[in-house]
């Protein structure tokens, strides 16, 4: 004899959920890839209601007339199109503002107590970390639209070919990715979602007001051309900003390419372990 109902099936002695020949409780796919999709909607569902893709639009926006218009008759006295030279770190200062978003929800999962209930469930350790990585991608794109867009009201464009338009935008992506694994890993990790965007805001205004996203490298004191020369700030918006113009050459993309793997290998492997190990930081 056996009973069945929308959630179990009993055949003999066995005892199995749900029960795949009903389709009310049943949904194709793998189990890992149905966690993803719930979660990812429901922080989709969050970060809409907490206007974060209004933000994502407005940020570049903030940024580009907060420099371009003080600075702009500077550098056109240096013969610099300072709308060209300048949109490169806006779109990064938009992407690690993405990263600071991140580690806010991370936090706020934590202090919500929605990272506790998970960690009691069967849920992949790597589903929460992807569902806002899937969050973290869908707001880099919004900022990278909008910051095209105000550039382009400035008198930004691109140069170069299709390729080097396409570099442009996936360099920017997988920066933010990076950035945001690391973020959303110290998010997992920190005791307050305010604690969190504070470390995280002080170093990325330092790096990105210390680097020649901003201004040359010419534009800084003697003393302070090294670390502006060579911090990756620099080296990304030095290579975005000739993938911008179509000539990008290995003397800035190589260095660029070391820091970002770098700081993935070190980001990843964090991000692994707080999400393997989500007890130690309940």
């Amino acid at each position: 004899m056996s009973i069945r109902s929308t959630a179990t099936a009993v055949s003999g002695d066995r005892l199995t959920w749900p029960d795949r020949a009903d389709a009310a409780v049943w949904e194709p796919g793998g189990a890992f890839v149905r966690q993803w999709r719930t979660m990812t909607a429901r922080a989709l569902r969050s970060a809409w209601s907490q206007s974060e893709f209004v933000i994502a639009i407005a940020m570049p926006l903030v940024f580009a007339l907060g420099f371009y218009l003080p600075l702009r008759l500077i550098m056109a006295e240096r013969g610099i199109d300072y709308a060209q030279f300048l949109m490169p770190i806006i779109v990064l200062q938009a992407v690690a503002f993405t990263a600071v978003a991140a580690a806010q929800r991370a936090a706020l999962d934590r202090m919500r107590g929605m990272t506790r209930r998970l960690t009691a469930m069967p849920v992949h350790p790597l589903v929460p970390l992807l569902s806002r990585m899937s969050v973290t991608i869908v707001r880099v794109l919004l900022s990278i639209c909008a910051a095209l867009a105000f550039g382009a009201l400035l008198g930004f464009s691109f140069n170069g070919g299709v390729i080097d338009t396409a570099g442009f935008i996936v360099f920017a992506i997988a920066v933010s990715l990076v950035l945001g694994i690391g973020a959303d890993t110290l998010g997992v990790m920190a005791r307050s979602a305010e604690a969190t965007s504070q470390l995280l805001v002080l170093p990325q205004l330092v790096l990105g007001l210390l680097s020649t996203g901003f201004v040359p490298e010419s534009g800084f004191p003697d003393w302070a051309q090294p670390f502006a020369r060579n911090q990756p700030i620099s080296h990304f918006s030095t290579l975005m900003r000739e993938l911008a113009d179509g000539h990008p050459g290995w003397n800035s993309a190589l260095p660029s390419l070391l820091w970002l793997a770098g700081l993935a290998v070190v980001f990843i492997a964090a991000a692994h372990h707080a999400q393997t190990h989500r007890r130690a930081y309940l």
